[in-house]
């Protein structure tokens, strides 16, 4: 089983390929990312792209809730942003983390839906508006594809990021 690039990885930052054709090595390192994603404890994985375990492939995949079955997306495209933002606080909202950068969160603002446009395991097109966070979710795992890290986003809404050690969140200067 693969293991998790954490930064400064340069993978995390190389634009990804597309997938061409759904053969035996790409449903292989599908599987894989499968498994690693169920493995996933400190913290638990909501998401995670195939660049995370260094390779640069248009791939990630998405759960909600830990017993969950990731939905695997292949050569996505956001086609549609709604206009209404999620903006994190710490009484509403997700604080936004990352496995290739752990224990670290910030509340970052995206979009409240977005419309996706992507290939299925079993390469099946496929659009589908998702929302809450699943969006969020999506934004952050499309980011990865782009070679956009979530602190760029932190950096970006001049918002807060945070250490996590423990139950003790520590506010790090940017």
């Amino acid at each position: 089983m693969s293991t998790i690039v954490t930064v400064p990885d340069s993978v995390l930052r190389e634009i990804s390929k597309p997938v061409s054709v759904l053969d035996e090595k790409t449903t292989s390192i599908i599987q894989d990312m499968i498994r690693l994603l169920k493995a996933t404890r400190d913290p638990v994985g909501v998401g995670l792209a195939a660049s995370q375990i260094g390779i640069p492939l248009r791939i990630f995949l998405l759960r909600e809730k830990e017993l969950d079955e990731p939905t695997v997306f292949i050569n996505p495209e956001i086609i549609k942003y709604s206009q209404r933002q999620q903006h994190p606080d710490k009484k509403n909202g997700t604080y936004e983390g990352c496995l290739s950068i752990p224990h670290h969160y910030a509340p970052v603002t995206r979009s409240m839906s977005v419309t996706v446009k992507y290939q299925d395991e079993k390469f099946a097109q496929k659009t589908k508006v998702f929302s809450a966070f699943s969006a969020h979710i999506i934004q952050h795992e499309l980011d990865h594809l782009n070679g956009i890290l979530f602190i760029d986003r932190v950096l970006e809404q001049n918002a807060k990021l945070y250490k996590v050690e423990g139950k003790t969140w520590t506010e790090l200067s940017l």
